[in-house]
């Protein structure tokens, strides 16, 4: 068998009728004998562990839980030594009994692909109730309250202090944090009363600020006046009146002049010297003359 240069090279199939020298033998997964090309298959050789590697789940009557059978093992110890361990009576009702949908009427057994969880009441649903009107839901359930600390400090105001001397030092605790308390609502309450104070003085301050300004050019109700006679009115229609009832019929007289008066269209302010209204557009109302 083999080469002067590769003595173990090859070697003899283990079927006894062959006995086939193969170069490229193949050796079997489950009885590891060697076999030719021929003879490499479980059915072809008669091999006498062909289920070593298969896997035999049994699912125990009690639990119902899968028990795994081992090839070499006897399946009676395999048994035996999952009811002495793992077996568990109490999860028969939890592995058979199939989930069904808890509205009211609904039968449907709930599977991966129907269940939806309520965003409200956290509870599972089929699609056809997966709505809180569908199922009665109930709402999202209220969140217990907390330690209160106002309520802990009104409950201190309302019950009177009892002398006692077990309980005097938990007293004394309540007693200093209902002072503390007290000073920052009394802090809050001084800082609210200045700010609404202030508040109330600058409205006041901007109040009688407009109104002295707008009497003082109105104190005496004349605002205009006249470039020609130096006579003043209260608004710019009267002084054009004026103009043109007396000092346009006297220009048609010889040697009278004629004057024209412009308005500003933001205050109605007149100005005789068109250069004197643009400068006032431009100074006061930030050089536009739209009205």
């Amino acid at each position: 068998m083999g080469t002067p240069e590769f003595p173990n090279l090859g070697k003899h199939c283990s079927v006894s009728d062959c006995k086939l020298i193969d170069f490229l033998p193949f050796t079997c997964d489950r009885c590891n004998q060697v076999y030719c090309l021929e003879h490499r298959s479980y059915i072809k050789h008669n091999c006498t562990k062909p289920n070593k590697h298969d896997v035999t789940v049994v699912i125990c009557p009690l639990c119902a839980k899968g028990v795994r059978l081992i090839p070499d093992q006897d399946p009676n110890i395999t048994w035996e030594n999952h009811v002495n361990t793992e077996c568990d009576p109490s999860n028969y009702e939890k592995a058979t009994k199939k989930k069904k949908c808890p509205a009211p009427g609904c039968r449907e057994v709930l599977v991966f692909s129907n269940t939806i969880k309520c965003r409200d009441c956290m509870i599972d649903h089929c699609l056809k109730h997966r709505f809180g009107p569908a199922h009665k839901c109930p709402g999202p359930k209220k969140l217990e309250t907390s330690f209160s600390f106002m309520s802990l400090v009104n409950r201190n105001r309302k019950e009177e202090p009892k002398p006692n001397l077990a309980s005097a030092s938990s007293s004394k605790w309540t007693t200093g944090l209902f002072n503390v308390a007290s000073s920052i609502m009394a802090s809050a309450e001084a800082g609210i009363s200045k700010l609404s104070g202030e508040t109330n003085q600058s409205q006041q301050t901007t109040r009688n600020g407009t109104g002295q300004s707008s009497g003082s050019g109105n104190r005496n109700g004349l605002v205009e006046q006249c470039p020609q006679c130096g006579a003043k009115f209260s608004s710019v229609t009267t002084l054009v009146d004026h103009v043109q009832k007396v000092h346009e019929r006297s220009g048609n007289r010889p040697g009278a002049k004629k004057v024209t008066i412009d308005a500003c269209p933001k205050c109605s302010r007149g100005f005789v010297d068109p250069v004197a209204l643009v400068e006032h557009v431009e100074r006061d109302h930030g050089g536009s003359s739209r009205a």
